[in-house]
């Protein structure tokens, strides 16, 4: 008991009467980092109830299951992500800075989200049968697909970028070496050290993921010189 006359389990049971939004954003942080520590099976639901102060009979009030929590984990994550890259406005970029911004964002969005790289890693040992039954990840995912289509068509139109660019091939591109940079950091560093993982370790490979998609399909690209200048459009 405390001075409030209240035992803990009844100051809590309190708070997620008053804000159960906020008892639900707890759950899902946490959440968060057990699945992207310890994947699906692994994950405990009662280490999650430990450390949100909840239960586990809570937790599936809110989200049904474990596989319902997951399954909202991850389009939490993919939602976060997404919300980051509707805020590049990009409409008013010419199609080549356009391009490179949208590049150089994706890039930055995988280095600084470690456990979405970990989340879709394990998803995709289910063979994204939990992505495949969201109803919204998958268009959580057409927004970027949207931005790059536009850079595409005005691209083209402008004699800029070549007739068979194609938005679903740049975020490919975009993404498997974003992707590959965190996923695989650890076991690359073993086997030819960490040289590639220093602060300017990091800056040239992200110049060169911005040089390699421009130069699939910005006409006439140059890939920019040692120094960090733009050598081309």
């Amino acid at each position: 008991m405390t001075g409030t006359g209240e035992s803990p389990p009844e100051r809590r049971r309190v708070s997620w009467k008053k804000d159960p939004e906020a008892v639900r954003e707890d759950i899902l942080t946490i959440a968060t980092q057990e699945f992207a520590a310890n994947g699906l099976s692994g994950a405990n639901i009662n280490e999650i109830a430990r450390r949100t102060s909840t239960s586990k009979r809570m937790i599936y009030f809110y989200f049904g299951d474990k596989e319902g929590l997951y399954t909202q984990v991850l389009e939490r994550v993919y939602s976060r992500l997404r919300e980051a890259e509707k805020t590049l406005d990009v409409a008013g970029l010419e199609p080549v800075a356009a391009l490179r911004r949208l590049t150089e964002a994706t890039f930055d969005s995988h280095v600084n989200n470690p456990q979405f790289i970990r989340l879709v890693m394990i998803e995709n040992i289910h063979n994204a049968a939990y992505a495949g039954r969201s109803g919204i990840i998958p268009k959580l995912n057409r927004s970027i697909i949207d931005k790059l289509a536009d850079v595409c068509a005005r691209g083209k139109a402008a004699g800029l970028l070549r007739a068979d660019a194609d938005p679903v091939e740049l975020h490919w591109m975009t993404s498997s070496a974003s992707f590959y940079n965190v996923s695989n950091r650890a076991t690359f560093s073993v086997s030819f050290g960490t040289s590639l993982y220093t602060e300017q370790g990091q800056r040239r490979i992200r110049s060169r993921v911005v040089d390699m998609v421009l130069g699939a399909v910005v006409i006439g690209y140059q890939p920019r010189t040692p120094g960090g200048a733009s050598a081309g459009p």
